[in-house]
């Protein structure tokens, strides 16, 4: 009995991985089928980023502005146990350590106030990494021109010597101006500059050339670092050893739940109408979706809408004899799937040409979708 019984157990095992397994396939195959019954497209079209009604950007930030702060005095206390560390931080920079504050909320008050009331010894100059571009040969300079300042300074109070130093600092160059910043020593606090810089992990600032640059003016000897992160990936701006051992930083985990009110400005809001700008993003999260040959497909119109900005747009044959040359597609039937795509995301749009053809156009202007290109790069 015990041995049949067995069997029968494992053949009603058998039977129910059998079933298991026939229930997967069916699945995947179902799912597989799905775009051609329509269904995908269906929901695809049913929810599609451009049928939100979005408010205008000004309205919305107005409304945000008009929320009243939560957990404001848990808030302030925070913030003045933080001020008890600045005696701390002074040391770390008198030291030749750089200071790297993250966590959520803006630090830029903090950092300020910092500034303000504890590095009174130092030359402070800002730099606000937040914004869109900054011009960092320029700030460069300007603390260059400080110590030429200081160095013809110097040489009138010197008796017997005249000055034969130029009124300006005599290049442009980056690499002349951070060799001279790194001759300049002195036991003078009061020559010491410190820079400090909001969002060091900012658009402007986040490239590798950026960063060296800035860490190459870390390690002169006059001067000192002081620094905010928020973007999440932002520890991976110094993966490389050597520009992380320049910096020299000394982390500090100062959440502060402060509005980035400054900060915030030169991003547009997710729930607004912000123009061209929000539709370059919401094309760009869209792309980056797709595969590569979709892309890829995406790029040759876009190429050709801006070499041919006058015309009503691609014809839809042009775009197939390209992406064949370019081994992108192998049917028209695969062009088809990605315009598909394209057209349910309001990423092209189709018109008739004046001699009767299908034309592919994409609804950017020619800045916005050079910059779309940039980015998908």
């Amino acid at each position: 009995m015990a041995p049949r019984g067995g069997r029968a157990a494992a053949s009603s095992g058998s039977e129910d991985e059998e079933e298991e397994a026939g229930f997967s396939r069916s699945y995947f195959l179902a799912k597989e089928k799905e775009p051609l019954s329509g269904k995908k497209r269906a929901r695809a079209a049913a929810g599609k980023l451009s049928d939100l009604n979005l408010v205008d950007e000004q309205v919305l930030r107005a409304s945000l502005a008009e929320i009243p702060p939560k957990h404001k005095e848990e808030v302030e206390a925070l913030t003045r146990s933080y001020k008890d560390q600045y005696r701390n931080w002074l040391f770390e920079l008198r030291c030749g350590f750089g200071l790297l504050m993250y966590g959520f909320g803006s630090k830029k008050q903090l950092l300020e106030d910092f500034a303000s009331t504890t590095l009174t010894d130092f030359t402070v100059v800002v730099i606000n990494g937040y914004l869109p571009s900054v011009n960092l040969k320029q700030i460069l300079a300007t603390i260059a021109e400080m110590f030429w300042d200081q160095t013809k300074a110097k040489r009138k109070r010197q008796p017997g010597t005249r000055s034969q130093l130029s009124q300006q600092f005599p290049s442009q160059s980056t690499e002349d101006i951070i060799s001279f910043l790194m001759r300049q020593t002195s036991d003078d606090v009061d020559d010491r500059v410190c820079l400090l810089i909001h969002n060091v992990d900012g658009p402007a600032l986040r490239d590798a050339e950026s960063q060296q640059c800035l860490a190459q003016i870390s390690c002169c000897p006059q001067v000192r670092v002081v620094a905010s992160i928020d973007h999440v990936n932002a520890p991976l701006l110094w993966d490389k050893k050597m520009v992380h051992k320049q910096f020299k930083w000394s982390w500090y985990h100062v959440p502060t739940f402060a509005h980035y009110k400054v900060e915030g400005v030169f991003y547009p809001l997710i729930l607004a109408s912000g123009g061209h700008a929000q539709t370059t993003k919401t094309a760009l999260v869209v792309l980056q979706s797709l595969t590569p040959n979709a892309q890829s497909v995406f790029r040759v119109l876009a190429e050709y809408q801006l070499a041919n900005e006058k015309e009503e747009g691609m014809p839809v044959s042009s775009l197939y004899t390209k992406c064949r040359e370019r081994f992108l597609v192998s049917s028209q039937v695969t062009l088809n799937s990605h315009l598909t795509e394209f057209k349910d995301h309001d990423l092209v749009k189709i018109r008739k040409h004046s001699d009767g053809q299908d034309c592919l156009r994409i609804p950017l202007v020619s800045d916005a979708l050079e910059k779309l290109l940039q980015e998908l790069a």
